[in-house]
């Protein structure tokens, strides 16, 4: 358990480093590069995600998965020829979906998006796709073996890069149109993919060393198309109803009488400015899913079932920690927030609609790892699917209507959180294995409502940064006296890094 903890706390730390360049980078790019352009960015990047999704075929996690299996029963010299296997079956999934995605990207730029000066920017995210690919098995085959270390640094490295040449570069695209400068600041995503791509295969190379004595016989795709397949369908689809969204947003809002132009800012400034706002805390819940699948994987595979509801447990319990003290302060601050950080010229008010929301987001994505790596992938596959549906009916329905366009959209997005969260809750809790109750995040909750009501009365006038340290610190306290948050936790922290 320790070891587990100590890799989770040491990837938090890295993943929230790269939050905060992540941050940096995103408001570097809106004040540089203008709403406009962000828009067109924002609305080019699910297909993207979209694109690589599908050409994927959920590898990844099932190398992840397997693994940290073999590496859990001392199977060793199934290892190498795992992955090699995974590197086969990504370079052909590339070969064959690539001329696809490129003929059929005009299509989705002048037909689905209204906006052909998306274009140039899904062009170029297209040769983005085999970098990312492979990155992302050199991940996979690290998380499995528990070498958290390289992913996160990888990462980090990534948005330094991506910071500088936005800084850099991206000032010499501004004077062109935002359709050059939206494909500029792709390129830019696709050089920090390159340098994340260079130093993992150091460390792959590196750690390939260790298995090549072994001597495996047999094909692993069948076991590895068992795993991937339904984890691409989950995966899939969540990002298909990505992809979907801005399309959908679009034609919603154009039906309500809004300009597609205008739409398409819209669209950029939500899902760049408000949605990433109150992602930033996601970086543990981030990290605690991350290894979270190898990490009871293996406790599974050892039929240590002690173990399995130990990491359970402490992740929600932590998970949901985390989304009582974002919610709190994005539903206090959340608005004033985006317009002193991003610049935006007026309060919305849509942070007040999410934040309630976004709670149940926190604890989404630890409950889906745990579902994939307890064997329960087809579930969490058809909880994103119900999920995805309800947000894209509510979507269209809502945003259409003349009286609340965008606002209904919003509604519609923090609808679709709500229903996979509770399904995958609900999956979770069929496991009889497995002892999840719902005070983890029942209390929480709670005190995320107390405080939303009590603190406004003593924090009129006070600096909006001063007022989220108040809250924070209100929050904690509560959390405290209610015994969510205990000394011994730290003490239990503290012994870790201080064993030999």
């Amino acid at each position: 358990m320790g070891s587990f903890l100590k890799g989770t706390l040491f990837l938090m730390f890295v993943i929230f480093i790269s939050k905060c360049l992540g941050f940096i980078y995103r408001m570097q790019f809106m004040r540089i590069a203008g709403e406009e352009a962000v828009g067109l960015y924002m609305t080019a990047y699910p297909t993207f995600i979209f694109f690589i999704s599908l050409i994927q075929l959920g590898i990844p996690i099932a190398i992840s998965k397997l693994i940290a299996e073999y590496f859990a029963k001392r199977k060793v010299e199934h290892v190498s020829t795992i992955m090699k296997t995974a590197i086969k079956i990504s370079a052909i999934s590339i070969i064959l979906f690539s001329p696809f995605v490129y003929f059929i990207i005009p299509y989705i730029a002048k037909v689905l998006l209204h906006n052909e000066n998306l274009i140039f920017t899904l062009y170029i995210s297209l040769f983005t796709i085999p970098i990312v690919v492979f990155s992302s098995l050199i991940k996979a085959y690290l998380q499995g073996l528990a070498k958290i270390a390289p992913t996160a640094w990888a990462q980090l490295l990534e948005q330094l890069v991506r910071i500088g040449l936005i800084v850099v570069l991206l000032p010499y695209f501004i004077y062109e149109s935002p359709a050059v400068t939206a494909a500029a600041a792709m390129g830019i995503t696709a050089i920090g993919e390159i340098f994340s791509l260079i130093f993992l295969a150091y460390f792959y190379k590196r750690s390939s060393k260790t298995f090549k004595k072994g001597n495996s016989s047999g094909s692993f795709a069948k076991p590895i198309f068992n795993i991937a397949l339904p984890s691409a369908g989950s995966k899939l689809f969540g990002t298909f109803t990505w992809f979907l969204e801005p399309i959908i947003f679009l034609k919603a809002l154009t039906v309500s009488g809004l300009a597609a132009g205008a739409a398409t800012t819209l669209y950029g400034i939500i899902s760049g400015v408000h949605i990433p706002l109150l992602l930033f805390p996601a970086f543990i819940p981030a990290a605690l899913a991350i290894v979270l699948i190898p990490a009871v994987s293996s406790a599974m595979a050892s039929s240590n079932y002690t173990l399995v509801n130990k990491r359970v447990t402490h992740s929600l319990r932590l998970s949901s920690l985390i989304g009582c003290l974002a919610a709190s302060v994005f539903f206090l601050h959340g608005d004033e927030l985006t317009m002193l950080l991003f610049h935006l010229e007026e309060n919305r008010g849509y942070m007040k609609i999410l934040a309630p929301i976004f709670y149940f987001y926190y604890i989404q994505s630890p409950l889906h790892s745990i579902l994939q790596a307890i064997d329960e992938a087809q579930a969490a596959m058809m909880n994103s699917i119900y999920g995805g549906i309800g947000k894209l009916f509510i979507l269209f329905f809502l945003a259409s209507q003349p009286s609340i366009q965008e606002k209904g959209a919003i509604i519609a997005i923090g609808f679709g959180v709500l229903i996979t969260s509770f399904l995958h809750i609900a999956s979770i809790k069929q496991q009889k294995k497995i002892n999840v109750g719902f005070r983890f995040f029942f209390l929480p909750y709670c005190i995320f409502i107390i405080t939303c009501i009590v603190l406004p009365l003593f924090t009129k006038g006070i600096p909006i940064i001063a007022s989220c340290f108040v809250t924070i610190g209100f929050v904690i306290l509560l959390l405290f006296i209610t015994k969510q948050i205990r000394i011994n936790d730290f003490q239990y922290i503290r012994s870790i890094f201080s064993r030999s």
